[in-house]
């Protein structure tokens, strides 16, 4: 495993200070894969939450383009730009000491020439500290070219929400003997190009299994059952601060909407019944000028 140990900097952690930090690569996760150690996964995308997740130890961080979604308030993807893309990994990126920071490709920023594609890869990891670029699609040339500059890439397969409007909605893919061949064979290629690793979405478990079990790389699974080598979900998903339906493979594991709610309740009554702020929440004048506004 390909790991180098650096100090926290200062920063407060949930670990001691006088301990060292193992930072998560690429090359640490195939590492993982070999070991059969499982790999998590979480999305974020500001300095406060994706703090928290690294802290809490998972392994790689996506600044996914599911922003558009979760923070922007978009009906899909598709309409998040490579700047909101880049100021939202900057903010990832300043927070985490351990795990692997993996930046969206947005749609449209490497659907041209690859020489475009690289071009945006290359801002990604120079002007916002990514570590590795998602992109979604079997773009082998693409893969190859930004291997060859020194950017990890991360693929994605299956159920590619870039890809909405050509699949006709977020549908389960690889469904028949003959699309799961497919997803094979993508795969396979995605490896062979350069690829670090395969996220699988929204595919049936036995499609996973089987690309995992052919992949000398890792996979992170999201709706594709439990025999990828790691998992990836959605921080607002799994905290319910979507406002939407949950997907089937979505597990909650606090309500932070109800904590966020009943705070801003509990602050506005408060301040109407002006119980907020008291006097020992107020900044006071000295004594001596006191005495002397009075006079």
């Amino acid at each position: 495993m390909s790991l180098t140990n650096f100090p926290p900097e200062g920063r407060a952690a949930a670990a001691p200070t006088s301990q060292l930090t193992t930072k998560v690569t690429m090359p640490a996760l195939a590492g993982m894969k070999r070991e059969g150690k499982p790999i998590t996964a979480l999305t974020a995308y500001d300095y406060a939450t994706s703090r928290l997740v690294d802290e809490a130890g998972i392994d790689m961080i996506l600044v996914g383009d599911s922003l558009a979604m979760v923070v922007l308030g978009h009906d899909n993807t598709l309409a998040v730009t490579v700047d909101e893309m880049l100021h939202h990994t900057r903010a990832v990126r300043r927070a985490v000491r351990r795990a692997l920071v993996v930046a969206d490709m947005p749609f449209g920023s490497y659907h041209g020439s690859i020489e475009d594609g690289v071009a945006n890869a290359v801002r990604f990891v120079k002007e916002a500290g990514a570590e590795a670029v998602k992109i979604e699609g079997t773009r082998i040339e693409l893969v190859r070219a930004l291997t060859d500059a020194e950017i990890p890439v991360v693929g994605h397969l299956g159920l590619t929400p870039q890809s909405v409007h050509r699949m006709g909605g977020y549908r389960v893919q690889a469904k028949t003997a003959e699309t799961m061949t497919q997803l094979r064979a993508d795969a396979d290629a995605l490896a062979e190009a350069g690829a670090g690793a395969i996220v699988l979405e929204g595919v049936p478990r036995e499609a996973a299994a089987a690309v995992t079990a052919d992949l000398p790389i890792p996979t992170i699974g999201i709706g594709a059952g439990p025999d990828c080598d790691g998992q990836i979900l959605v921080l607002h998903d799994i905290l319910n601060l979507t406002f939407a339906p949950h997907a089937k493979f979505v597990r909650q594991y606090a309500d932070v909407a109800a904590v966020i709610r009943d705070a801003v309740e509990r602050y506005r009554e408060d301040v109407e019944r002006r119980s907020f702020p008291t006097d020992k929440e107020s900044y006071h004048l000295p004594e001596s000028v006191v005495a002397g506004v009075r006079k």
